[in-house]
């Protein structure tokens, strides 16, 4: 065997690792895709759910706000004060 086949054979062995070990690089970019995604998707279900617990925060709020409002009105109807 010549010097020429020597050096295409290594030349050869050389680019099978190459292939190979950019195989395993873009397999493991895939893997830190998706896991950067499910960690985004964590993030929106946390953000979701502090939303949905703010609204019913909101809502209860909002009808704490309707009761008082119908006391102000009550007790301003019935103010001896405001009588005319």
């Amino acid at each position: 065997m010549g010097k020429f086949d020597v050096l295409v054979e290594e030349q050869l062995r050389t680019m099978d690792k190459l292939l190979e070990l950019q195989n395993e690089v873009e397999r493991c970019q895939r893997i830190e895709r998706e896991l950067e995604k499910l960690q985004n998707e964590d993030k929106l279900r946390v953000v979701q759910n502090e939303i949905q617990v703010m609204k019913m925060e909101l809502h209860s709020i909002q009808q704490t706000f309707e009761k008082q409002t119908e006391e102000v009105i009550q007790s301003y109807k019935n103010h001896p004060v405001w009588e005319r």
